[in-house]
């Protein structure tokens, strides 16, 4: 009786002691490539990107700064995008997410995701991913990822947009 007692406890301490490792981290299969962007929502083009303004969106890529579909400026020589182009979006409780657009269902063509103002859609496969959730979750059930989530500094209208690391 006291050796079965002894055996539960320890198969109980060993389970908790396993509780208490670091939660898992999120193994994306989009490489992890290089994000480096500023934003101003201060000054210029950018001055109508508030947060007031939900599901507007800014793209940046290879081709320069698009906001909500019109291009705004060629990409600065400082900036890098990620590995097939990055989306900064307000949502609807009026802060900025960032993603990688770069469909996971479909890395190996790096194809990046068309978006509009709720989804990321994948031109090639056509899974779409809920921007408006804040979580870019897949919706057709296509892919079994989430885009990659970037981290979004906001220091007085002042974005930073890098890799998560």
């Amino acid at each position: 009786m006291l050796r079965s007692r002894q055996l539960i406890y320890a198969i109980l301490c060993a389970l908790m002691l396993g509780a208490c490792d670091d939660p898992p981290t999120f193994s994306s299969s989009v490489p992890m490539y290089p994000v480096r962007i500023n934003i101003d929502t201060n000054v210029g083009s950018f001055i109508h990107f508030i947060p007031t303004a939900i599901y507007s969106h800014v793209i940046i890529n290879k081709d320069g700064y698009f906001h909500d579909g019109k291009f705004i400026q060629k990409p600065l020589a400082t900036d890098a995008w990620g590995y097939a182009g990055v989306v900064v979006y307000i949502n609807m409780m009026g802060g900025y997410d960032a993603y990688d657009l770069c469909c996971p269902n479909c890395v190996a063509d790096r194809q990046a995701c068309d978006v509009d103002a709720l989804f990321a859609t994948c031109p090639k496969c056509g899974e779409q991913y809920d921007l408006g959730s804040g979580t870019a979750v897949p919706t057709k059930g296509i892919s079994n990822e989430y885009l990659r989530r970037l981290n979004v500094m906001n220091s007085g209208g002042r974005l930073t947009i890098t890799q998560r690391q």
